[in-house]
């Protein structure tokens, strides 16, 4: 079968990442030889990096030092930097920021406008007493406010963390409560799926139970002049900057200087609180932006995120290559399906990033974009959160733009970046991810520890350090809590978590988060290889497939939510079981396939194998606050349809 899609030779002759190739001397033909140039040579590549993506900032003497134990690595250990420079490299009238909200709100900051009020926010932080080392957190949604604050606590050295407004207080609280943060910024509400969501009530809750926060900094988002007269410490934005000056000044600070603070789910507890080192999440991301995305100067790459995922940093992070950031807020059905290619169309979106989930879900809906919408900047397509069926590449070749770079992209929020990815100069396989990452020694292991060959499936690792790896855990004084995390399965070894196999092409395939993988007669299986089939089924919205304890092995049980009007009788059930068979092995099928209103998912939009695993199993869910509809859990819980 060939590709579903080449780059032409223009494209590839013009990539940045054929330029970076020829400035190391390489063959740009040869991604096998690059890559394994990337991982031998840490010193020579990560030092073309700084230098090919322009990096503002002193790289000092060395480039990188190793340690016996990869976690104690350092990359640029004698650098100084600032975040937030790098990233306000432009002062022009252009776009910066292209913000739009669901009801139809649209917002432009330009260059200058957005170091404008960087330059405020700094100043009144400073007046603030804000300082290197301080926690500023924002429980804001998408907004072009939020990335200013991001920036103005980088500038003067401060610790950014974020979370998105429709966590619950209790969700908010063991995220910023642990970090205590002296400044919290808020909204006074925000919209979603056409209903306008109060904030300002919970405010004061979240503010009352974090005692370190001094200053609550509302910012207006639905009401143009809101009432924070309840608030304990409460000050209106517009207030606030009034006490910060026009100047705009970067604090230069180390490589490892934590940035930002990330968070783990936090459906099995608590959540981790991962410390992001500034010049790593910088490298990592201006490497994935200008060359596995190719993303220029003048482009404008959207992501559809929330402020409490990942990928909204990795959406700002754009700005240090010039790009143009789209911002939206709100549901992407409302108010219909064809939102955000209406979006796409209307500022000329050149990078346009989404979910595996919402692919899938528009085309259950039957949209057809390639025939309905122009999408004539559209480059680069980008997918992530969850495996993309091979029937999603099919999807959006057919149905979405049949010349486009898809680039399944895979990673986490514990590097805040990607381990597999794409490469704008190579071939799209249908259900691959394109390639091991630059810089990242990806290999695929087997139980053991030895690495699996290609088409078997094993864990994914990497078995080299890199720059995006976690500076440390909040609270992790020892650091055995990280080492534990990612370093206890194979010593020594980055262990991932996901259930992957490499293919003949140089690609992987992910098959499902290794903690969710199914275990039938001590046979692991991926959860998305029922998925694939599955949700093929018009009659199937979504499906979450766990294992169930039965005697002394695990059964498979499948969960559906069902279309409206559609009932699960013995026939549907029936067709069901025989395409999972036909299509996998027999081992796959499952032994229940019982139907569900809903399926829990958490606030970025993951469903949670996990906790739906401890309800059917009558286990205590330690943290309902982490999911976006804590209620869909009851819809599995005292199931006698479970019990024979």
């Amino acid at each position: 079968m060939p590709p579903l899609w080449t780059p032409d030779a223009t494209r590839v002759e013009t990539a940045r990442l054929t330029a970076f190739a020829r400035g190391l001397g390489r063959d740009p033909s040869d991604y096998a030889g690059l890559h394994a140039l990337s991982v031998e040579d840490p010193d020579g590549f990560w030092e073309e990096v700084w230098r090919f993506c322009g990096v503002r900032g002193d790289p000092g003497a060395t480039v990188y030092e190793p340690a016996p134990d990869m976690m104690r690595a350092r990359f640029f250990p004698d650098a100084r930097l600032n975040f937030a420079e790098n990233l306000l490299r432009r002062e022009d009238e252009s776009a910066a920021v292209v913000f739009a909200r669901e009801d139809g709100l649209r917002r432009t900051w330009s260059w200058a406008e957005l170091r404008g009020r960087v330059a405020a926010l700094r100043g009144a932080l400073v007046s603030a007493g804000i300082g290197p080392g301080d926690r500023v957190a924002a429980w804001m949604p998408n907004s072009p406010e939020a990335v200013a604050v991001l920036l103005a606590a980088a500038a003067v050295g401060a610790t950014f963390s974020s979370t998105s407004p429709d966590f619950g207080t209790s969700g908010v609280v063991d995220r910023f409560g642990q970090i205590e943060p002296r400044v919290l910024f808020g909204v006074d509400a925000y919209l979603y799926g056409g209903k306008e969501h109060d904030c300002l009530g919970r405010l004061g809750e979240i503010e009352a139970r974090i005692p370190a926060v001094e200053r609550t900094v509302v910012v207006p988002h639905v009401d143009p002049r809101p009432d924070v007269s309840r608030l304990r410490n409460g000050v209106l934005w517009d207030d606030f900057i009034a006490n910060g000056d026009d100047d705009l000044e970067f604090e230069p600070l180390p490589f490892d200087h934590p940035l930002v603070i990330l968070y783990s789910s936090g459906t099995t507890g608590i959540p981790k609180c991962i410390v992001h080192r500034a010049g790593g999440i910088l490298l990592q991301h201006l490497k994935e932006h200008g060359l596995h995305g190719d993303i220029r100067p003048g482009d404008r790459l959207f992501y559809f995120t929330t402020t409490g995922w990942m990928m909204w940093n990795w959406l700002t992070s754009a700005l240090a290559s010039g790009a143009t950031i789209v911002l939206y807020d709100g549901s992407p059905f409302h108010p219909d399906p064809h939102v955000l290619f209406d979006l796409a169309d209307e500022v000329g979106v050149t990078h346009f990033g989404t979910s595996a989930k919402w692919i899938d879900a528009i085309a259950k809906a039957g949209l057809e974009p390639a025939r309905t919408h122009d999408l004539g900047s559209v480059r680069t397509l980008f997918s992530t959160g969850s495996p993309l069926a091979p029937e999603g590449f099919d999807y959006v070749y057919g149905s979405v733009k049949a010349d486009v770079h898809l680039a399944s992209i895979s990673g986490g929020t514990d590097l805040c970046g990607t381990l597999v990815g794409g490469n704008p100069t190579a071939p799209v396989w249908r259900g691959e991810i394109q390639c091991a990452a630059l810089g990242m020694d990806i290999r695929v292991f087997e139980a053991d520890g030895s690495e699996a060959p290609t088409g078997t499936k094993g864990e994914i690792v990497c078995t080299r350090p890199f720059p995006s790896m976690p500076l440390r855990f909040w609270g992790d004084g020892n650091g055995s809590r990280y080492r534990r995390a990612y370093f206890e399965r194979f010593p020594g070894v980055w262990n991932h978590g996901d259930f992957v196999s490499a293919t003949a092409h140089g690609g992987y395939v992910v098959h499902g988060r290794s903690d969710a993988t199914l275990n039938p007669g001590g046979v692991r299986i991926g959860t998305a290889e029922i998925y694939r089939v599955v949700e093929q089924f018009d009659e199937v919205l979504e499906a979450i497939v766990v294992g169930q304890e039965w005697g002394s092995d695990t059964r498979v049980v499948l969960f559906v939510r069902l279309a409206p009007g559609i009932e699960l009788d013995d026939a549907l059930v029936a067709r069901i079981k025989a395409r999972i068979r036909e299509e996998t092995t027999p081992r796959h099928v499952p032994a229940r396939v019982l139907a569900v209103p809903d399926i829990p998912r958490t606030k970025s939009g993951k469903i949670t194998e996990l906790t739906v695993r401890d309800v059917i199993h009558g286990r205590e869910v330690l943290n309902t606050d982490a999911l976006a509809n804590p209620e869909a859990l009851d819809h599995f819980r005292n199931r006698p349809e479970l019990g024979d």
